[in-house]
């Protein structure tokens, strides 16, 4: 009897733990729980910064470790920022790829309205960064305020717009990751210092390999893995950021499957590392990232330092003047619409919501002021606060409109007379059959 019960448990153990994962797994997919981990991520990380063991903070983020002769030997902060990040950046990429070949980027009818928007929403913080910082300041800083976070915005929309119309998540989704891609353009143009071009070419070359196997329909997690890590590591010694090899190999995957294929790579790939991405990568570049020492000075200097202040003033409202006057202009003087199902508050709420720059932006506090820690930590404060104060605006906005949704919706689904029918679909019968009853 022993000797039957112990094999029957351990084969009711392992589904039960497989389950288990799989339950983790799937909420790490959704928006809702991967934008609560970087919040909590960040929360953790200021306040270990103000407490009594910020040492012991600092001391982590710079803990150095990897190998000297391949030039990897990193401290955990920048591990962080171009190992983990480069998984992010890689799920964007995916994203941008499939919009670009099945979803709303295919059709440029469709696709010129997040597009413009998305464009007007990284140009017009920077000019509002460059016009607070014109004769004094630091010019540095304008491309902080120019992204925007989009598991940090989704994560809020999901949370508040329950009612809310799916276009116009849609549209936040488009905008967001043509941002995403803005950025990587950015990082790549604009901070990198010198380039060493046998890497980069070596990067380029393996590349198209990667390309070639995607196109000989090449399956198996051992060709692939150790080809990103060379590639990844390739585009770390060319002096390119090296989240622009994670992007770039998201790009490069197969988004239409075929027809001996239930789904296409580059939705299982994606399936898999989503995960990775929204429960580890993210959530750990946030806690290394956003621990800024937060005082009464510091707090002050957000409000009155140039830089500090155009980083705040950029993300709250040049996203929004950006993002709404940009979509009004093109929906007013081209042939280019709105949505059916959207109005124009809905994309005011929206372009609020698109202030959040968290993740992104904090990489580039990182990037633009290399030489000044101290300012550093500041533009990371100003880029907090910003996220934050655009997520409260944005939350009273379309709180205010989720509300008029759940209105309307409990009107068309009003059936005062119990017969199933909602009230809405019979008011003109109902007229009809008055008007014979007199």
């Amino acid at each position: 009897m022993g000797a039957e019960s112990a094999p029957r448990n351990k084969f009711f153990r392992r589904p039960s733990t497989l389950a288990e994962r799989n339950f983790i797994a799937d909420a790490l997919r959704t928006e809702t729980v991967g934008g609560a981990l970087l919040l909590i991520a960040a929360v953790v990380a200021v306040v270990w910064a103000n407490t009594g063991w910020s040492d012991a903070y600092q001391d982590l983020r710079d803990f150095r470790f990897g190998p000297s002769a391949l030039h990897l030997d990193l401290s955990l902060s920048t591990w962080a920022a171009d190992g983990l990040l480069a998984v992010f950046f890689f799920v964007a990429g995916i994203e941008l790829k499939r919009e670009l070949v099945v979803g709303d980027l295919r059709n440029p009818a469709q696709a010129i309205l997040p597009v413009v928007a998305a464009g007007c929403g990284m140009l017009t913080p920077a000019l509002f960064y460059f016009a607070v910082n014109t004769g004094g300041g630091s010019p540095d800083g304008w491309a902080i305020p120019t992204a925007t976070d989009i598991a940090f915005a989704l994560a809020v929309l999901a949370v508040i717009g329950t009612n809310l119309p799916s276009a116009l998540r849609s549209f936040l989704l488009t905008l967001a990751v043509v941002d995403d891609l803005g950025a990587i353009l950015i990082i790549a143009i604009f901070f990198t210092d010198s380039v060493n071009f046998l890497a980069l070419a070596g990067a380029f070359a393996l590349l198209v390999v990667f390309w070639l196997l995607q196109r000989r329909r090449v399956r198996g997690w051992w060709f692939y893995v150790p080809l990103a890590l060379v590639i990844w590591a390739l585009m770390h010694e060319s002096g390119v950021h090296a989240t622009v090899a994670g992007v770039a190999m998201g790009l490069l995957m197969r988004v239409v499957p075929d027809r001996d294929e239930r789904t296409s790579p580059a939705e299982h790939v994606e399936h898999l590392v989503r995960p990775v991405s929204a429960g580890l990568a993210v959530p750990i570049f946030a806690l290394l990232s956003a621990g800024v020492a937060v005082s009464g000075p510091v707090l002050g200097d957000v409000f009155t330092h140039r830089p500090t202040l155009g980083v705040l003033l950029g993300l709250m409202a040049g996203k929004v003047v950006g993002i709404f006057v940009g979509t009004w202009l093109v929906a007013r003087f081209t042939r280019a619409q709105l949505s059916d199902d959207l109005a124009w508050p809905d994309v005011f709420g929206m372009s609020m919501l698109a202030g959040i720059g968290f993740t992104v932006s904090l990489l580039i506090s990182e990037l633009a002021f290399t030489d000044d820690p101290v300012l550093t930590e500041q533009a990371k404060a100003a880029v907090l606060i910003g996220s934050v104060l655009s997520a409260a605006a944005a939350t009273v906005v379309l709180r205010i409109r989720n509300n008029t949704y759940a209105r309307l919706c409990a009107e068309e689904n009003r059936d005062d007379d119990g017969d199933g029918i909602p009230d809405v679909y019979q008011g003109d019968a109902d007229r009809l059959r008055r008007d014979k009853l007199a």
